[in-house]
């Protein structure tokens, strides 16, 4: 059985390191291979328990607790994986990151996912040094657990086994979790770690008109790599064709809020079971003529969305609500 580090003081183990490595200097000077191997053991438990001890919380006894604890103190930045080993005390520190994700519900994005999206065309500024992202580097997007987190990796383990597509799969999965917090890597593991995701991702919203949302396209209280789809419903067809860089652009102009009735998604109340996302609707419809640019474009949200519908507002009047005639 491996051993398993311990905590100690941490200067006391600094200095006991020095004297071992200071006696193995006799230890170089004799022709004794194994000697010299078996004299870096000592050595390498204490380097372990350093590492170990470094974390000064009292509950953090296990590698996967000491692991989340460095995590938790640099969140939204790129951490790399022999950083985490130097903490957990154990070479096996990737497994302990499948438990807090898988298990435990902690949103920690893989480098390779975070690759992945980047390279689809997605900037994530506000990820410390996320253009080093490589296979072995990890970033907690979130300070927040999801405790709902392990039912949904047994579903996504269902999906992911059946024969259909990867876009199918992913949508399947998006509707059996409709407004909940689906983390890249739960898709990235659905398309068994094909890059295509988070392209077909975007298929889904931009093509086939499913309400899924990112902190870029609706939901800006959401974190780096994270996606929910709102409802289970497609957009009409017409509306499907607002091109990504167009929406950002009137979403941002708006304040990412709605410009009738001022609600926000940060404004989301568990009580209003009506409001939910945001929405963006064509001044002059788009059968009559209107095209996809900012001007003829305005942000609603969905129960104002079906108002104007309903109520057929003027152009002038939604005109007014975002400048254009002021």
């Amino acid at each position: 059985m491996a051993r398993r580090s311990k905590r100690y003081n941490s200067e006391d183990l600094r200095q006991s390191l020095i004297t071992l490595l200071t006696d193995f200097e006799d230890k170089l000077k004799e022709d004794n291979l194994r000697e010299q191997v078996q004299s870096l053991i000592p050595a390498n438990h204490q380097l372990r328990d350093l590492g170990s001890s470094l974390i000064r919380e009292e509950d953090v006894e296990s590698a996967r607790d000491r692991i989340l604890a460095y995590l938790r103190k640099y969140p939204t930045t790129l951490v790399h994986g022999d950083e985490l080993m130097i903490v957990a005390g154990i070479s096996e520190y990737a497994r302990r990151i499948r438990e807090l994700r898988k298990e435990m519900g902690w949103p920690i994005l893989s480098g390779q996912a975070l690759k992945d999206m980047i390279a689809d065309g997605e900037l994530y500024t506000s990820i410390a040094n996320h253009k080093d992202a490589k296979t072995d580097t990890y970033v907690l997007v979130e300070d927040r657990q999801d405790l709902e987190a392990a039912y949904r990796w047994n579903v996504a383990n269902e999906i992911r086994k059946s024969d259909q597509g990867v876009k199918n799969k992913i949508l399947e999965y998006f509707k059996k979790n409709v407004g909940k917090r689906i983390t890249g890597d739960e898709l990235k593991y659905l398309a068994k770690d094909r890059s295509e995701w988070p392209r077909r991702v975007r298929e889904l919203r931009t093509e086939d008109g499913w309400p899924v949302m990112t902190r870029n396209t609706g939901m800006p209280e959401l974190a780096i790599g994270v996606y929910v789809l709102t409802e289970d419903r497609q957009a009409k067809v017409h509306d499907r064709k607002i091109p990504d860089p167009v929406r950002i652009k009137v979403l941002t102009r708006d304040s990412f809020c709605c410009k009738k009735c001022s609600w926000d998604p940060e404004k989301r109340n568990i009580s209003d079971t009506y409001r939910n996302f945001l929405e963006l609707h064509h001044i002059e419809h788009h059968v009559s003529g209107g095209k996809n640019e900012v001007d003829n474009l305005i942000t609603l949200c969905n129960v104002c969305h079906d108002d104007v519908h309903r109520e057929a507002s003027s152009e002038e009047e939604l005109l007014n609500l975002i400048g254009v005639n002021s």
